[in-house]
């Protein structure tokens, strides 16, 4: 019932936040006040280690989603204070019809009210409005002085809009006020569109060219982890390039002002693409970029903002050949360019020698232990495609023979059966990782990547032979998680030996995966008949540890 009411059940809030977050916010039910219930959304307060506004998007059939002023929750997670809210919306569904038509009530007495208000009084109302909110208060000056057509006091209203001083306490804007800057940033973004619209698109231009470069010498200060500055600077941008359309300024001239711009060291605010400009810049303009480009790639050839400039250059010329000289003078040891360059000759119909270059860039990378794994890929893709299935099982062994990762062993398996030449192949993997092993070379993310191997293959008998005194953690838990029905003895004492170290950690995490453990003893116990041994041991563990109450309800909850 409650779906059909609201939108969502428990089940959505729990796939939205995950297990964790869904079992705190169970504890913050009695935090959540000042549910307000809109048309479409529903908004409360939740108190917590500080006051948090919480915003909830009810898309009926479509489901929810949420925001919260919480640290997690403005780095776009659903988190615990958003749970709280659901869950409360959830025991109040009977009531949310009701609070809708409320709200629509109030909607519709506030808009018959303020349209019965006289001249005057709708005035003394926004006066009013005007003194306590300042940003109201901004955006209806850059109306005012818009309708006047009063440039110099535009330029100070976007230009005060777009100053970071008065969010930088500390000299830098922390992640905290980033997105209070980014709405007054988008907001000098709307004032430059609108001047365009009102028939000053000169004017826009040089004003939108002083906001980029006021926002790209403060960008390099300011926590944006979440990309709300970048974006509300990209409106920006896009508000330039709409003011270039209308104005067409001088060619040369833009052109001069985005080659320095995409040189600059803060160039990347923005993220502006001369190809955007094309039009407006016509073949004089590109003329010119192409020229600065050519100088600045001259002074440093190995420049990422020179070299980006003039591969867009080139790339809009439509000049193939231009474009591959152009990357090979610059050449990855990863095998990344080689590949770059394949694919530019591939969307050229030039497949032959595309495949070359990628073939060539294997070759030349064939000792680097970290090639990219994408020309791999695209070498051994196109070799399938022709049924050259023995070369691609060549490119795939050579890569595990110098890479020997897990990964590299599961590609080779795949290309060794479609060679049908597994069986032989294995023998020789495993004797190589056997070596690594013996000479503790280990893997890449713990104990070595033999076991991992055995236990990708479902080869425990090996897998258990190996591991001893080389497995790690991680790996004997899964060794014995993939056991412990055939092997219930042996998969209980490493369960029960990670346990012990497992005491000390702390944490919903820690707690979370020592219950795991807990439960597969248990159930290692109940194959074996012992179910009193474990009761006992359980009993022991909870004694000792006690004081740690949330594990305790964490074992609770997991019925151990």
């Amino acid at each position: 019932m409650a779906r059909k009411v609201v939108g969502f059940d428990e089940g959505d809030l729990r796939t939205l936040a995950g297990a964790r977050s869904f079992e705190r916010g169970l504890g913050y039910l009695d935090a959540v006040s000042g549910l307000e219930v809109g048309e479409g959304s529903v908004t409360a307060v939740v108190h917590g280690t500080d006051v948090y506004e919480v915003e909830l998007i009810l898309g009926g059939d479509d489901g929810i989603s949420g925001w919260c002023d919480c640290p997690y929750g403005q780095e776009g997670n659903f988190c615990k204070h958003c749970v709280a809210v659901g869950l409360t919306v959830l025991r109040r569904a009977k009531t949310i019809p009701h609070q809708r038509a409320a709200a629509r009530a109030r909607s519709s007495g506030l808009e018959a009210w303020l349209s019965a208000l006289s001249r005057d009084e709708l005035l003394a109302l926004v006066r009013e409005q005007v003194a306590e909110d300042r940003e109201l208060r901004r955006r209806l000056e850059l109306r005012a002085a818009a309708a006047r057509s009063d440039l110099s006091t535009i330029r100070d209203r976007i230009i005060a809009l777009i100053d970071p001083r008065p969010f930088a306490r500390y000299g830098y804007i922390e992640y905290a006020d980033a997105s209070g800057y980014a709405r007054q940033v988008a907001e000098a973004a709307s004032a430059l569109r609108a001047l365009t619209a009102d028939g000053q698109a000169a004017q826009a231009v040089g004003l939108a060219e002083e906001a980029i470069r006021v926002l790209g010498e403060a960008y390099g200060e300011i926590d944006d982890s979440d990309g709300v500055v970048g974006e509300a600077a990209a409106a920006v941008a896009e508000a330039h390039l709409e003011a270039c359309g209308v104005a067409r300024p001088d060619p040369d001239r833009l052109a001069e002002w985005l080659a320095g711009r995409l040189l600059a060291d803060d160039g990347d605010v923005t993220e502006v693409d001369p190809l955007d400009y094309a039009d407006v810049l016509g073949p004089s303009g590109l003329a010119r970029m192409r020229q600065l480009a050519a100088e600045a790639l001259r002074r440093r050839p190995s420049g990422w903002a020179e070299r980006y400039l003039m591969e867009r250059l080139v790339k809009a010329e439509g000049d193939i050949d231009a474009l591959v000289a152009l990357h090979a003078q610059d050449l990855d040891p990863s095998g990344a360019t080689h590949l770059l360059i394949a694919e530019e000759l591939e969307t050229a119909g030039r497949v032959d020698e595309a495949l070359a270059w990628a073939e060539r860039g294997l070759r030349d990378c064939a000792a680097e232990t970290h090639i990219d794994s994408r020309l791999v890929e695209h070498v051994c893709v196109r070799y399938a495609k022709t049924g050259r299935v023995a070369d691609a099982f060549a490119v795939r062994r050579d890569r595990f023979r110098v890479e020997r990762s897990l990964a590299a062993y599961r590609q080779l398996r795949s290309a060794a059966w479609a060679a049908d030449c597994w069986e032989v192949e294995r023998a020789a993997a495993l004797a190589i990782l056997k070596e690594d092993a013996r000479r503790e070379r280990g893997g890449r993310y713990g104990g070595p990547v033999l076991i991992d191997a055995l236990l990708d293959d479902g080869d425990l008998d090996a897998a258990w032979r190996e591991a001893a005194d080389r497995a790690d953690d991680r790996q004997w838990e899964r060794l014995a998680d993939l056991s412990r029905e055939m092997r219930p003895a042996e998969a209980l004492g490493v369960y029960l030996r990670l346990v012990e170290r497992s005491r000390e950690p702390t944490g919903d995490r820690a707690y979370e995966h020592l219950a795991g453990l807990l439960l597969a003893a248990r159930d290692c116990h109940r194959a074996l008949g012992t179910e009193d041994a474990f009761t006992g041991y359980l009993a022991g563990l909870r004694a000792e540890l006690k004081r740690r109450r949330k594990l305790m309800s964490i074992l609770d909850r997991h019925g151990l």
